[in-house]
């Protein structure tokens, strides 16, 4: 299993407790956001360059 399957499907079980323990609604969209959006935002963040790096070292695995 690759790291990023790891990293969703922790994120999976992350949203799901939230959804099912009974918080406040507030409390269940920021940490839903925090799961989701802060990768997407950390994403958007990098220059052009950087991003083509991280897809070319996705692409033949880092650490290989």
């Amino acid at each position: 299993m690759s790291p990023v399957q790891k990293y969703a499907i922790g994120a999976g079980i992350v949203v799901l407790l939230t959804l099912i323990l009974p918080l406040p609604g507030w409390v269940t969209l920021l940490v839903i956001l925090g799961v989701i959006g802060a990768p997407v935002v950390g994403y958007f963040m990098l220059d052009p360059s950087q991003r083509e790096r991280l897809k070319r070292a996705r692409r033949r695995g880092i650490g290989r």
